[in-house]
């Protein structure tokens, strides 16, 4: 019951993805999807909503919103984070992503292998700091944050 069953990008005002960023939309979304551990905690004194949760993400007023409702679509919470800290490693993140898109194309295996060991320690930091700033709201284990980070940058990415 702690889990993420349905996940929306609200991504409207913000300019269409490329390909490769609605690639690894999908990618995200669907290995979400199929495996992650997701819960709220309680807080001042109320009980914690139970899981499965509905859960939108989207960027408003240069903030990040993750709103998350029951199965049923009742809402149960809305945790709304400055984006300050990720912008970094959101930057990082999109640009060793780069250098990796590129090296596939014209580098030999052990050159992509090292770039995308890098690609994989800055996607680490971000789901660390995701974890960092949901403190003592929501509980997630790291391959659940690594996806919703990614989530993120592609929000970011309009945003």
């Amino acid at each position: 019951m702690s889990r993420i069953c349905q996940i929306e990008i609200d991504d409207s005002g913000l300019p269409t993805p490329t390909p490769e960023i609605e690639q690894e939309r999908k990618v995200a979304v669907f290995d979400l999807l199929e495996d992650n551990s997701f819960s709220l905690l309680a807080r001042e004194g109320n009980a914690a909503p139970p899981g499965p949760y509905a859960m939108t993400l989207a960027i408003r007023e240069r903030r990040l919103v993750i709103a998350l409702g029951d199965e049923g679509g009742t809402t149960v919470g809305e945790m709304i984070l400055s984006l300050g800290p990720f912008r970094q490693v959101v930057k990082d993140y999109y640009q060793i992503c780069a250098s990796y898109f590129d090296a596939v194309k014209r580098l030999p295996p052990s050159q992509i292998e090292a770039i995308d060991m890098a690609r994989r320690g800055i996607h680490n930091e971000g789901a660390r700091i995701l974890q960092e700033r949901l403190e003592g709201k929501a509980e997630m284990d790291i391959d659940t944050a690594r996806r919703l980070f990614t989530l993120i940058c592609v929000l970011h990415f309009g945003g």
